[in-house]
């Protein structure tokens, strides 16, 4: 781009991206009059496509300029005035914002950036000019006007260009809520129709109709005509004459009835007459005459109007007032957006269809239109097609201020192999409360990992009427934020192996020459080697200062093979990679070790994603985490092996939650997916802090936390709430015959065979046994974090009313304060009103949250609270290598960390068969493993693996795509 020079006027650019204004005017009134004035107007050219406004040429009258223009003329005082008051008024509320006009120009002159110095100094705006080539082509322009749109600092664009250079594209690029010179067509539009709350008018419009009103004979009710000028300009003027109650008339130049109409005339305005003059004898006398082409003769019978000077300042003080509007306006569109939500309509089919054919039967809305619905801003959006997008963090600091809504814990009780439906729950809640009841909500869901898609369990989408959509999107890739956790872990796992072989295979001298290369003959540490020598008590930043002991320590990890913790990952269940052998081919001279593979979403990467709240956060528990211990002894990091900078770039996408949408149209962000079983199960922390501030103050933000109350519930409140200070208002625990049956002695439940005629049959007695065990323990637990319960009890068409009306009682009785049935699968939101209900009510009531045990307790004595108080256990028995890590972290400064238990989902105990709510068993504790970066100990309870495998009938053989239509068929 060919800029001759950028200048910036009456000081240095300053914004507030926070800020709330009121009270600015929303229109240029015309002010008090003068009629002791000529006025000379003249248009350098009139498109009737672009809109543009005349330039001004300047030209002296009678009277003299050299005292102070805002005190010689009242209309401009007033109009400065009234945008100063306004200003004041901006800036006590926001001391830190500043409007900013921009100014592109082509040529160096200065006239135009005095004239708007002057005004700027006035009312404490900036002013940006801009200085193109006289020769600059459209593209310039284009690509100047693409950076001023995108500038949050700047407020208003006026385009000083000749009329040529505005063309239809330079105007379609220019954004009409930057537009202070009222030239684009949206804004032309608006002011055709008479709506002015958004748009802009033309400051030198406003001027001549100041003019106008200046004259001394009142022109209400009089004939203004306006003579040439067939553009959006005259258009906008015209309609500004007819407001202000003068009658607006229009003639063209080769009008026969010209010299008529002129005489006929009480005011004539000049527009666009290229050379040609109007004789003086045409003007009746006292006619008001502002030509905007040629100066009239001194000494016509004209009304005489003063200087053009005044002209340039009183369209200039327009010009600012619009400026402070513009400001005004996107500072309350910063603000909290009532939501517009459109919900898409339902026609639920009997019998209830496939999943798959529910999820393509309902078109979606545009994720973007979703988006503005919600109150999202269009630069907090990353579109990922038209179903999905991604959510700028800089959202929680746009509505800092706005308290959260509602805080809903979806958990459920001890589960059977086949999944009681939580995510259903979920999913029909918020469509209930957004659909039905008109209250805003959010469901935050985790992203399912394709190992399960591709297994047994199937999708993580819903099911039934109460789903995700489209449930392909959700289930597959998504936003590919798994992808780049494979890709961060395995970097960290080639980061170590090939950190070993070289460190191996190098003398200490060849090592620091390597890792610190002299560059055109000088060496320099990167930062992340100062972070490196720091930590290692290693002050200077001098590569020739070190020692060789120095060097020594620097430059060698000394990993012991046997004590590298960390794994590589794929999303598949896969478990021949459970273990495996590195280092075999001949190149890698001899550095074989055993290591394994964990699926995915296990890697302590994916707990870091869902527990960090910003992208800083991220990064430094990226950097904090531990991939294993030196033959000292001693942690060694990802900011060690100089990758954890790397880390966070291959993160900084996935940290932004995905917003996708249910059934009915309502909003979900779908986010993280950590196990629950081997790691603290829930969605993330940024996703519900977004959420609870979308949502409202009255709205609610509907989580769920993976399997059981006793393993997901419990990492939500011990792990997840003290990580983003959030807490619950209420607990939504789902509940199933068919699970409650199994807890009151039914027989084994299996995935892949059919049910025993116990749960198809109405059988009371299975009931209640089940409710009395285990869905009382699970309420029991919720009450001790202090947290209300609301029993959902989610119905299959083989549960009897009888069974239905028998669980709501004895839930009730154990504690919950409400308990309902719910119907989502088959109806949509409409099923799960009496939920939607019980959980409105039940969030307004007073809560005490508090958490199970002290942080600062001793790692033993918070794994035998857990053991005790949430799984009914006796005590816990530390095996000796249990023991050893215990003491090893105390030695670390591990010590105040939480715990995340990893055991079995399918019982309260760590015995999978062991159903209701067992007591009387001791906890074996196997082994204490810690997630530094995750931030929390986590003990294994018996055998977990980390890898799941496939079974002899996966779910791909179902899923297939269609070559012609590019559907997917047998996703479920």
């Amino acid at each position: 781009m060919k800029l001759s020079f950028l200048r910036s006027a009456c000081g240095s650019l300053r914004i507030h991206s926070r800020s709330r204004v009121s009270g600015v005017t929303q229109r240029c009134l015309p002010v008090a009059a003068r009629a002791d004035c000529r006025w000379i107007h003249r248009a350098a050219g009139d498109s009737s496509s672009s809109g543009t406004s005349p330039k001004l040429a300047v030209h002296s009258g009678k009277k003299s300029w050299n005292k102070d223009v805002f005190e010689l003329d009242t209309s401009l005082k007033e109009v400065v005035q009234s945008t100063k008051e306004s200003m004041v008024a901006l800036q006590r509320r926001y001391p830190s914002i500043q409007p900013v006009l921009a100014i592109i120009q082509t040529g160096e002159d200065d006239s135009l950036l005095e004239i708007n110095k002057k005004m700027a100094g006035k009312l404490g705006l900036n002013i940006v000019q801009i200085c193109l080539a006289k020769e600059c082509s459209e593209d310039e322009i284009v690509d100047e006007l693409l950076k001023l749109n995108e500038d949050p600092r700047v407020h208003g664009v006026y385009l000083h260009l000749p009329p040529t250079f505005l063309t239809s594209r330079v105007l379609d690029t220019l954004k009409p809520e930057k537009d202070i010179d009222g030239i684009t067509d949206l804004n032309i539009g608006r002011l055709v129709r008479g709506d002015l709350s958004k748009g802009f008018v033309s400051p030198i419009a406003s001027a001549i109709l100041d003019l106008l009103e200046k004259h001394d004979a009142p022109l209400k009710e009089k004939t203004v005509l306006l003579v040439g000028g067939e553009g959006p300009f005259a258009f906008s003027l015209q309609f500004l004459i007819e407001k202000s109650g003068m009658v607006a008339s229009k003639t063209n130049w080769s009008s026969r009835d010209l010299q008529s109409q002129v005489m006929q005339a009480d005011a004539v305005v000049l527009l666009g007459a290229g050379n040609m003059n109007l004789p003086p004898t045409w003007f009746r006398p006292g006619t008001a005459v502002i030509h905007c082409e040629s100066m009239l003769e001194p000494g016509d019978q004209a009304t005489e109007m003063s200087s053009q000077s005044e002209l340039w300042y009183l369209a200039a003080a327009y010009r600012t007032q619009n400026v402070v509007r513009s400001c005004s306006r996107w500072i309350q569109g910063k603000q909290y957006r009532q939501w517009s939500l459109r919900n898409l309509k339902l026609q639920p089919l009997m019998p209830v269809p496939c999943d798959i054919e529910i999820s393509r039967a309902q078109i979606p809305k545009p994720v973007v239109q979703l988006a503005e619905e919600i109150g999202l801003l269009p630069e907090e959006l990353e579109s990922y097609g038209r179903n999905k997008a991604k959510v700028q963090l800089s959202l929680l600091d746009r509505l800092q201020t706005q308290p959260d809504g509602k805080y809903v814990l979806v958990a459920g009780i001890t589960p059977t192999p086949l999944g009681e439906g939580k995510s259903t729950v979920t999913i029909g809640l918020v469509q209930a409360l957004s659909a039905h009841l008109k209250l805003n909500s959010f469901a935050c869901l985790r992203q399912p990992s394709q190992g399960p898609t591709f297994g047994v369990k199937g999708g993580a989408a819903g099911g039934g009427y109460a789903q995700v959509i489209p449930m392909e999107e959700f289930n597959l890739h998504l936003t590919g934020d798994i992808h780049a956790i494979t890709a961060a872990n395995n970097l960290v796992a080639a980061a170590i192996d090939a950190r070993m072989l070289h460190e191996a295979t190098q003398s200490d001298k060849a090592l620091f020459n390597r890792l610190v290369p002299s560059v055109n003959g000088v060496r320099r540490f990167s930062p992340i080697q100062i972070s490196r020598l720091h930590r290692l008590g290693i002050n200077t930043t001098d590569p020739a200062s070190l020692t060789p002991q120095e060097i020594s320590t620097f430059v060698r990890l000394d990993l012991d093979p046997s004590q590298i913790t960390w794994h590589r990952v794929v999303d598949t269940n896969d478990r021949f990679l459970r273990k495996i052998t590195v280092g075999q081919a001949s190149t890698e001279k001899g550095q074989i070790r055993e290591t394994g593979f964990d699926i995915a979403v296990a890697s302590e990467i994916m707990a870091i994603l869902a527990l960090a709240d910003g992208l800083e956060d991220m990064r430094n528990r990226l950097a904090r985490i531990v991939v294993g211990t030196s033959r000292s002894g001693q942690p060694v990091t990802t900011e060690d092996l100089g990758v954890s900078g790397a880390l966070a770039v291959l993160m900084k996408d996935a940290i932004k939650p995905t917003l996708m949408q249910t059934l009915e149209g309502t909003p979900v962000f779908v986010h993280a997916g950590p196990f629950a079983n081997i790691a603290h199960g829930n969605s993330s922390v940024l996703a519900d802090k977004l959420a609870l501030k979308l949502v409202g103050q009255d709205g609610f933000v509907v989580t769920e936390a993976g399997f059981g109350a006793d393993i997901g519930m419990e990492k939500f409140f011990n792990i997840k709430c003290r990580a983003s200070g959030l807490r619950p208002n209420v607990v939504v625990l789902v509940a199933t015959i068919r699970a409650l049956k199994m807890h009151g002695g039914g027989p084994n439940v299996s995935a892949g065979t059919p049910l025993p005629k116990e749960y198809i049959d109405e059988n009371l007695s299975l009931v209640a046994g089940g409710c009395h065990s285990n869905l009382r323990k699970q309420i029991q637990i919720a009450h001790q974090f202090g947290v209300p319960v609301v029993v959902a009890l989610n119905v299959f068409k083989t549960d009897t009313q009888a069974e239905i009306d028998l669980v709501c009682q004895i839930a009730k009785e154990c504690g919950a304060s409400d308990a309902v049935p719910c119907h989502h699968w088959a109806h949509g939101g409409r099923g799960s009103l009496e939920l939607a209900h019980a959980v409105n009510e039940t969030a307004n009531k007073p809560s005490n949250f508090q958490f199970l045990y002290n942080i600062e307790m001793p790692i033993a004595e918070k794994i035998k609270t857990i053991a005790q108080k949430v799984y009914g256990a006796d005590d816990i028995e530390l095996s000796p290598a249990a023991q050893a890590k215990i003491e090893y972290y105390n030695q670390q400064g591990y010590s105040s960390l939480p715990i995340c238990m990893a055991k079995t989902h399918l019982s309260l105990s760590h015995m999978p068969d062991k159903k209701g709510a067992p007591t009387g068993f001791v906890l074996p504790i196997r082994e204490v493993r810690a997630s530094i970066g995750a931030g929390f100990i986590f003990p294994l309870v018996g055998t977990m693996s980390t890898m799941p495998g496939l079974p002899t009938r996966p779910c791909f053989y179902d899923i297939d795509l269609n070559p012609v239509t590019e559907e997917i068929t047998g996703l479920f």
